[in-house]
């Protein structure tokens, strides 16, 4: 069972509008790169890179070292917030 502050780091985490479109998007992309992320929000390279690592922290998104890039994965809490959003986007 989780403790009051751990659900607080995973919520605060996805407290933002552009972090919620990072975890849609890398929900639909597995492995996307900051790069693709920027490209697909339409938004700057440092904000979302700002923003995924802000998302790494609170265990919402895991990195894969790929080289040079760096993929982006959901961990298993951020699948469980990406399902929770959509059904809460559709109600």
């Amino acid at each position: 069972m989780k403790t009051a502050r751990q659900m607080e780091r995973h919520l605060k985490g996805v407290s933002n509008h552009c972090r919620i479109e990072i975890l849609l998007l890398v929900n639909n992309e597995p492995g996307v790169t900051v790069d693709g992320l920027a490209k697909g929000l339409k938004k700057n390279f440092k904000t979302v890179s700002e923003h995924t690592r802000r998302l790494v922290y609170a265990g919402l998104i895991n990195k894969t070292y790929k080289g040079r890039s760096v993929g982006h994965t959901l961990s298993p809490y951020g699948k469980i917030l990406v399902k929770f959003l959509q059904s809460f986007r559709n109600s």
